[in-house]
């Protein structure tokens, strides 16, 4: 018995071992041709660079409008500068040229809009910081730059014709130019001119009062009423024998080795000025409209919009100037030391008035070579009183706080202004791609009653500048190169013109 089963167990282990022992003859004819190579493994394309549109921009609300959203940008300047006549580059130490590196801007702008009729944004950063100026004591170097509240505003939309808000805005009356935004300005800068009033009555041409804004068909308007900041020149209300004399009557006029204080009949700014500043721009565009949610206007739009837009503006502030007349005489042995200058030294009070006309177009030239041109020109005239007249230099190589160091130019005063610009988008493909090319040239001049040659004729202001945009993704990302034969008023008899050349790089986020 278990030898049957031995049996039958050792024939099943047989059996099944032939089973898998069988071997398939090889079939007759041809081979089968080899299976196909698995693929190798797709390599990821680049991402293509997305257009800037809103930028970094939160949507809170599925539609976009509740948002937040977040505008960086920086510009930096490389300069060759040949200064005007006298300038120090530090303590005692007298400077012809240098070459020298600044950051002419470094911002951020937040904003929310969390109800489709409220609005909030905050404008926060640096301007004018390099080696030797622009730092918290801006007049003694230029480290620790003040990071400061540009704009801070809050806005009600009334209904689609008008829009009311508050705080520390830029919403400027005069020109386009007035309230320009700094990342699409066509040439290098803007002209300054633009800003009459800049640090001056304003907190770097912004102010702290309410505004009124809107567009009714295609007429747009913005009018505001602030209050003026006080003057940030140095001052002695009481008189100090022997002491600082600028910003107070005895600083509109000059002292004699006698002892006798004459004026000049040379407007300043009057350091007891408490009225409101009033402004106003209205604007028509014949064709496109133009966004008027921020304050800021677009200098060139490369072509991306057909835009005719022109318009008039203005700025009032009562008795913002004083001075006081060449008969005007004070001997300073009759004033007692503590005495009130302002009320021992008789003062004529001016209004501050200032008109401006411009006109702005900006359109495509051909559809297939992307080329594009912008046109501006503005005509200024400012009214500030007797002979009045600022110098200012934009990011100054100079050291100290002379008036004409550096590279400082007349910049405002009583007299009249033109500016105008121009700039050609060229064929696209000129430099691959992407990246565009954009010369230009801008031109101002200027007659200020107070530049008067020792004829008594009035010297004229002639500011020349000429340059390239290198758009490498519009002005989002951008390289420009400008010259500018710059007028140096250290004698006004005798204008000499100073080279000045600049590159610029520009990133817009």
């Amino acid at each position: 018995m278990h030898t049957s089963r031995y049996a039958l167990a050792l024939s099943g282990l047989l059996m099944t071992g032939a089973a898998f022992g069988q071997v398939t003859p090889p079939a007759t004819g041809t081979a089968p041709a080899p299976a196909a190579p698995a693929p190798p493994p797709a390599v990821p394309t680049p991402a293509k660079s997305a257009p800037y549109g809103g930028g970094m921009k939160i949507n809170i609300s599925p539609d976009g409008s509740k948002y937040v959203r977040l505008m960086l940008w920086t510009q930096v300047f490389a300069r060759y500068n040949e200064n005007n006549t006298g300038t120090l580059r530090a303590p005692n130490q007298p400077k012809e040229s240098q070459i020298d590196f600044g950051i002419r801007r470094s911002r951020m702008v937040l904003l929310a809009q969390l109800n489709p009729r409220f609005l909030i944004y905050t404008h926060l950063g640096i301007n004018n910081q390099n080696a030797v100026s622009g730092g918290v004591s801006p007049t003694a170097d230029g480290k620790k730059p003040q990071f400061f509240i540009h704009e801070a505003v809050t806005e009600y939309k009334v209904n689609k014709y008008l829009n009311l808000g508050a705080g520390l805005h830029y919403y400027n009356g005069i020109s386009r130019l007035s309230s320009a935004s700094t990342t699409s300005i066509l040439p290098i800068d803007l002209p300054l001119t633009n800003f009459p009033t800049i640090d001056a009555l304003d907190q770097f041409a912004r102010w702290i009062g309410v505004y009124a804004k809107g567009r009714i068909g295609k007429f747009d308007y913005r009018v505001s009423m602030s209050d003026p900041f006080l003057t940030n020149l140095p001052t002695n209300a009481a008189y100090v024998a022997g002491g600082v004399q600028t910003g107070n009557p005895l600083g509109l006029g000059v002292t004699s080795a006698t002892g006798i204080n004459t004026g000049t009949n040379t407007a300043q700014y009057n350091p007891q000025n408490t009225s409101h500043v009033y402004q106003g721009y209205f604007s028509y565009n014949f064709l496109e409209p133009e966004a008027n949610l921020l304050p800021y206007t677009q200098g060139s739009y490369l072509g991306t919009k057909r835009v005719f837009s022109v318009g008039a503006g203005f700025m009032f502030n009562k008795e913002g100037m004083y001075s006081r007349p060449t008969s005007s005489t004070v001997a300073l042995s009759t004033l007692t030391p503590g005495a009130d200058l302002y009320a021992a030294v008789p003062t004529d009070k001016h209004d501050i008035k200032l008109f401006g006309v411009d006109a702005f177009y900006d359109a495509p030239l051909d559809t297939t070579s992307r080329t594009a041109i912008t046109l501006y020109g503005v005509y200024y005239n400012y009214n500030f009183g007797p002979n009045y007249v600022r110098f200012v230099g934009a990011e100054n190589p100079g050291y100290g706080a002379a008036a004409l160091r550096g590279n400082a130019v007349p910049q405002s005063g009583t007299g009249g202004v033109f500016y105008g610009q121009v700039g050609l988008v060229l064929p696209k493909n000129l430099l691959g791609p992407k990246a565009r090319l954009q010369p230009y040239v801008a031109y101002q001049h200027a007659n200020y009653e107070g530049l008067k040659t020792s004829t008594g004729d009035t010297k004229g202001v002639n500011i020349v500048d000429a340059g390239l945009n290198v758009l490498l993704d519009g002005h989002n990302a951008k390289v420009t190169l400008n010259y500018r034969p710059r007028p140096d008023f250290t004698n006004v008899n005798d204008v000499q013109y100073r080279p000045e050349i600049t590159l610029q790089t520009q990133v817009f986020l």
